[in-house]
């Protein structure tokens, strides 16, 4: 056996060992179906029903101002898939956000945003900070500088034609580096590369919005994370 041969079995048994016990691209279960477990938030607003997580509001229950389910996790690159409902109102999904009042339970940050109109849901908005920085079927390069380049793939009825109103959605966000999609029944929504220096955020905590406004209801459910 020559040296080349041996070289390459002993490289091989030392990869082979460093990689015993990584977890590479785990999928990560971030609610179990019982309790609010690793989650925090209003305990007026959010429960556990029928296993999902559900977050409402009613003509007694009213919020002054929007309130979120925070998850304990920092979440940098992910994709991240749920299944969601709403009936009434307004919700969405946090990523890569921070925490103004922790015990008021604010943040502010992305948000890939969901809706029972026929508007909203697949935005991407930023709480507390640029606003809609994407309306649906657009694909967005925002510059170092906060120049954005609009260009447009999709209308935005034919995103609402693939929603189910008040019924079960699947929702998909992938972030990577700079790079944010996210997707409803399988339609990507928008596409944006964020490079604004000042504003664009790299990492951050993952959450649920309940809107304030009128009555509510949002249901999620099956959330899995994925670190990329």
């Amino acid at each position: 056996m020559n040296f080349r041969v041996i070289y390459t079995l002993l490289l091989t048994i030392v990869t082979s060992c460093n990689l015993v016990g990584q977890k590479v691209n785990e999928t990560e279960k971030l609610f179990n179906g019982k309790d609010l477990s690793h989650w925090r938030g209003d305990s007026r607003v959010w429960s556990v029903e029928d296993g999902c997580i559900k977050g409402e509001t009613t003509d007694e229950l009213v919020i002054e101002q929007n309130t979120f389910l925070i998850h304990d996790m920092i979440v940098s690159d992910f994709e991240l898939t749920l299944k969601y409902k709403i009936i009434g109102g307004n919700s969405g999904v946090q990523y890569r956000a921070r925490i103004i009042d922790q015990n008021k339970f604010i943040i502010g940050g992305y948000q890939a945003d969901m809706e029972a109109g026929n508007q909203y849901s697949g935005i991407l908005y930023e709480e507390k900070g640029r606003g809609i920085i994407a309306q649906r079927g657009e694909k967005v390069v925002i510059s170092k500088d906060g120049e954005k380049t609009v260009e447009r793939f999709i209308t935005t009825e034919e995103v609402q034609e693939v929603i189910n109103q008040d019924d079960w959605n699947d929702y998909r966000i992938i972030v990577k580096g700079n790079h944010l999609q996210h997707y409803i029944n399988g339609q990507l929504t928008i596409d944006v590369v964020d490079n604004e220096t000042k504003k664009s955020a790299s990492s951050g905590v993952l959450a649920l919005q309940v809107h304030a406004g009128p009555s509510m209801q949002v249901f999620y459910k099956k959330l899995k994370l994925k670190k990329l």
